[in-house]
């Protein structure tokens, strides 16, 4: 692992986790190449900024769980093999209902060069510190659909609500959103703009 990279529940320990693409709950429906463990990891400059989210979202009475941090570009690659299998309607109903798996890539759901991979991009969302609850966000991780967008119709206030609080609290220590894809944040001055990086995550 590069030297600048850390595991988040090593440096951040409060911040909840659950690398969504080490288990079989993604969207291809199993562990994906170079997810070999259940772990977050990310530049020290992320963790760092996740730690000061962390502190801001704490009054707010939220707390941060992970599904994704740096990602390998062998992952990636595997996403685009996936992409081109037939339809086995797996996980269409709840990650891409609407739309085929080609079109994923069409509509910027996923990348063929994937800011993850610079290790300085997260997917995450907030959860109730005294439920430990997920706050509801009106749609899941990964429901390649429009209702994922920010400011998407559809949802209730209360959801509404809960995505500005996290893209609240994310701007303000140092993230910029993902239009499309309300839990999807990337460190504005990241490290590494313009590498993409394959170690794998052991």
């Amino acid at each position: 692992m590069n030297d600048d990279f850390v595991f988040l529940d090593a440096t951040a320990p409060g911040i909840r986790w659950d690398a969504k693409y080490a288990t079989w709950d993604n969207f291809t429906g199993k562990p994906v190449d170079g997810y070999l463990a259940n772990r977050i990891v990310g530049t020290r400059a992320l963790c760092a900024a996740l730690e000061r989210a962390r502190e801001k979202a704490r009054p707010q009475g939220f707390g941060l769980l992970l599904w994704d941090g740096y990602r390998p570009q062998r992952a990636v690659d595997c996403f685009m093999q996936w992409s081109r299998q037939p339809e086995d309607g797996r996980t269409k109903p709840r990650h891409y209902p609407n739309i085929d798996r080609a079109e994923m890539f069409e509509k910027g759901y996923v990348a063929a060069k994937s800011g993850h991979s610079r290790g300085s991009t997260v997917d995450l969302t907030l959860y109730h510190l005294d439920t430990g609850e997920l706050a509801r966000m009106g749609g899941d991780h990964d429901l390649m659909d429009p209702v994922s967008h920010h400011g998407a119709p559809g949802i209730t206030p209360s959801e509404a609500s809960n995505r500005i609080h996290l893209r609240s609290i994310m701007e303000a220590c140092g993230f910029r959103a993902y239009e499309s894809e309300w839990w999807h944040y990337t460190l504005q001055d990241e490290p590494y703009p313009d590498t993409y990086f394959d170690f794998p995550i052991t």
